[in-house]
């Protein structure tokens, strides 16, 4: 059969779409819902504007950081004296962890040597260390920190507040992600499913590096008129192609990641740019500096965008916590990349005033076990681990909830991932509960049926 000649009218209305869907592709940045903020008024009353999430994606182990576990030392080689789940492939033998826990500040709290920096602003941390989680793998458990989900595809945190919310800024995306990880769902972790398109993350950089800090394609070889007339084109062709279309989600994203990209090209190059600090502040985040450098830069840029306006950012530290096998010197490099550029953002928020009104969430997908695997490493332990929080509302100094005597099982005060998500959107001024969006012919939330918030750990 002989195929139909396009007019130029209708390969122009085909293609239109496949220019916007280009630029979402290069641009990638979605922010501020166009009709709006989806929580007009606070549900509750606010007590941060913006949340630094710190990803320590592979697992980093509970018991050699924040959850002393003084008989992992008495009894080390001895048996776990009770019984392993059938589907852990560890042996059943206590591992001491090379690292000295030691009272840290005047609240007192515990903190191994392994987090020297950490230690010494212990008195602004609050460590939860009942957490519990769904998924033994990483697939299942990045995917239930990251979007509540262990096995579906469902709207990021990030998706949800910049939703809830938009941003704090007229030409910033409310949503960016710093160097997330490619593996176990990649972009699904900082995606927005059935969300609108644009509340996905801006994303800068992969796999724990932020690459040079910029967005890709915001700086191009042409001059501001130029550039001004190609976006306005596609957006006039992306428009009609709508109209004729009549709606389409994926349109409508298109169209409104052009818009952001559009005016993110006055603000972005400024509040991305690191160069515009100062020797000393690049010297305390460790930029320059081999071992810190990446996540440095990576905590520098999120105070950036947080005192810019950005609502939501998550700082992934790459898949590195992940010791099935030589633990100390794994977990030390780790540490030893992380640790100072965590606790010098701690001081430089509070520094600049952002302290009371910023949430910092420290964690991996889950913990580890306190018994060996191999002859010198830990399996995933989703069934106890600890999360920390610091900053805008919560208690510093304190720990919440335990679990056993070894540190495998989340036994008083449990704490689930739901609580956590409730727990961070409380601290928003959203209601976990009330915060839905209809598909399919349901009510979904980043909490699912579930979710308490933890009202103990709040100031």
């Amino acid at each position: 059969m002989t195929q139909p000649v396009l007019s130029r009218r209708q390969f122009g209305a085909m293609s239109s779409f496949a220019l916007g869907s280009l630029t979402v592709s290069a641009f990638a940045p979605f922010g501020r819902a166009v009709a709006g903020p989806a929580v007009d008024q606070p549900h509750v009353p606010p007590r941060v504007r913006r949340v630094i999430f710190l990803f320590m994606h592979g697992g980093p182990s509970h018991v050699d950081t924040f959850d002393y576990k003084p008989l992992l030392k008495r009894d080390d080689g001895k048996p776990l004296p009770f019984a392993l789940p059938a589907n852990i492939s560890a042996k059943p033998t206590l591992l001491n962890g090379p690292w000295e826990f030691k009272q840290r500040g005047q609240s007192g709290l515990w903190v191994s040597d392994l987090l020297p920096h950490m230690a010494s602003v212990a008195d602004d941390l609050c460590v939860i260390r009942s957490m519990h989680t769904k998924g033994q793998s990483h697939g299942q458990a990045v995917g239930m920190i990251n979007t509540g989900s262990d096995n579906l595809v469902r709207p990021s945190m990030g998706a949800w507040v910049s939703y809830a919310l938009g941003s704090d800024h007229p030409d910033l995306p409310a949503h960016v992600a710093i160097g997330p990880a490619t593996a176990h769902g990649g972009p699904r972790n900082y995606g927005a499913a059935f969300l609108p398109a644009m509340h996905q993350a801006t994303v800068v950089g992969s796999n724990g590096k932020p690459g040079d800090g910029k967005i890709a394609h915001l700086d191009g070889p042409f001059d501001d008129a130029r550039i001004d007339r190609r976006l306005d084109l596609i957006q006039a062709m992306n428009q009609r192609h709508l109209a004729s279309s009549g709606p389409d989600r994926e349109i409508e994203g298109a169209i409104q990641a052009v818009d952001l990209a559009s005016r993110m090209r006055s603000a972005a190059p400024e509040v991305f740019d690191l160069d515009r600090e100062s020797e000393s502040t690049r010297r305390e985040y460790g930029i320059g500096e081999k071992e810190t450098d990446s996540f440095g830069s990576s905590c520098l840029l999120a105070r950036r965008l947080a005192e810019a306006g950005v609502r939501f950012i998550t700082v992934s530290s790459g898949q590195v916590w992940d010791q099935h096998g030589n633990l100390k010197a794994g977990h030390e490099k780790n540490a030893a990349a992380t640790d100072l550029p965590i606790a010098t953002l701690i001081r430089d928020l509070k520094r600049r005033g952002l302290w009371d009104d910023t949430l910092i969430v420290w964690g991996g997908e889950f913990g580890r076990t306190p018994v060996v695997q191999g002859s010198n490493g830990r399996d995933h332990n989703p069934q106890g681990f600890s999360v920390v929080l610091s900053g805008g509302g919560v208690r510093g100094g304190y720990a919440h909830g335990e679990t056993d005597e070894y540190g495998y099982y989340a036994r008083r005060n449990r704490v689930h991932m739901h609580d956590l998500h409730a727990t961070i959107l409380h601290q928003l001024g959203i209601d976990h509960e009330r915060l839905t969006y209809r598909y399919a012919g349901r009510d979904f939330r980043l909490t699912d049926i579930h979710g308490e918030v933890v009202h103990e750990i709040l100031a």
